[in-house]
């Protein structure tokens, strides 16, 4: 088990324990719920995507290739927070 440790707005805080939000179980919920909301905008993205590529007979396998280097870069690089500069 990990101990997580945050720092919330008093009035936040206040509401959500009020609410029952900040149990170890209401909190491993959320947390799971909003992992599989994630995966499941991921995989629309990708799946988006893949209605731009050029059909399979249009795409020679280093085009593929490519395509799936730059997925997998895509993937690996860090997250910007909503609204931060790029």
């Amino acid at each position: 088990m990990t101990t997580v440790q945050i720092t919330l707005p008093d009035q936040l805080a206040q509401d959500a324990e009020r609410a029952g939000l900040l149990s170890s179980e209401s909190l491993e919920e959320l947390l799971r719920a909003e992992l599989r909301t994630r995966s499941a905008s991921e995989l629309l993205s990708v799946l988006d995507s893949l209605d731009r590529v050029p059909t399979t007979e249009d795409f020679s396998p280093e085009a593929m290739a490519e395509e799936v280097r730059a997925m997998r870069a895509e993937r690996r690089a860090p997250s910007r927070p909503a609204g931060s500069p790029q």
